[in-house]
């Protein structure tokens, strides 16, 4: 996950048990629509996971007397909305990673970009570098040491006034993926000052959001699809 230079403002608050946003619960797993800001677990920063605030409120909700059980399956970086897929049971949690390591779900993810990409659709591959230093990574064309291979399908959903609305599809899921593989078209996201726009969003966010995660149920082996709105501003609100 990353950390913006920039500070949060009141308008984007830290999410608390009550105003969590869940998207989809039962037995073993809990969905929730993350802020952009919020981070999954906890890091050196030393701010307040959104895996607590999510044990916090499972634990007002059921009343419970001791602690919670909460695994975390996967991370969205910090800046970044949309959903974040918890297990409630030691049973799913395995079951859930697996499904993940595999390819066996569907994410799929909104960016805001101010240029248009050459192409309406696409593929891109590139073989992504993280240097941890810089909490970043690098895409090449071709493979190089150290490197993972990175693919996603691209295509422009809506024209708006001054930017694109992009449609992601996640083929694999390597660090900052999404914001260094469209980088290398110049279709940098807007707010995402470490790859390449112009300007912050008041909020320290940046318009990046997970959309919608479908995948089999870990235990029911139902398929599962979740859909999060984008948060509430004046660009995200003209997507629709």
């Amino acid at each position: 996950m990353s950390n913006t230079n920039i500070p949060l403002t009141d308008k984007v608050p830290h999410s608390s048990p009550s105003n969590l946003d869940v998207l989809h619960e039962d037995n073993h797993l809990i969905v929730v629509n993350k802020r952009p800001g919020d981070i999954v677990q906890g890091d050196k920063t030393g701010d307040v996971p959104l895996s607590d605030v999510v044990k916090q409120s499972l634990k007002e909700k059921y009343n419970k007397p001791g602690n919670v059980y909460l695994g975390v399956v996967h991370r969205l970086d910090r800046p970044t909305s949309g959903i974040v897929l918890f297990a409630k049971t030691s049973k799913a949690l395995p079951r859930l990673n697996k499904l993940f390591a595999e390819g066996k779900t569907k994410k799929t993810y909104w960016a805001v970009v101010k240029k248009a990409p050459e192409n309406e659709s696409g593929v891109l591959t590139h073989w992504l570098v993280r240097n941890p230093k810089q909490n970043k990574s690098y895409a090449y064309k071709k493979e190089i040491a150290n490197s993972k291979k990175a693919i996603l399908e691209y295509k422009v959903l809506k024209k708006l006034n001054s930017y694109f609305l992009l449609e992601i599809d996640l083929k694999t899921g390597r660090h900052h993926q999404i914001r260094a593989q469209l980088a290398t078209m110049g279709c940098f996201i807007k707010g995402d000052l470490k790859y390449g726009a112009n300007r912050s969003n008041k909020d320290g966010g940046i318009h990046l959001h997970a959309r919608s995660l479908a995948f089999e149920h870990p235990v029911k082996k139902e398929p599962i699809k979740i859909i999060a709105k984008p948060p509430d501003d004046a660009i995200w609100n003209a997507c629709f």
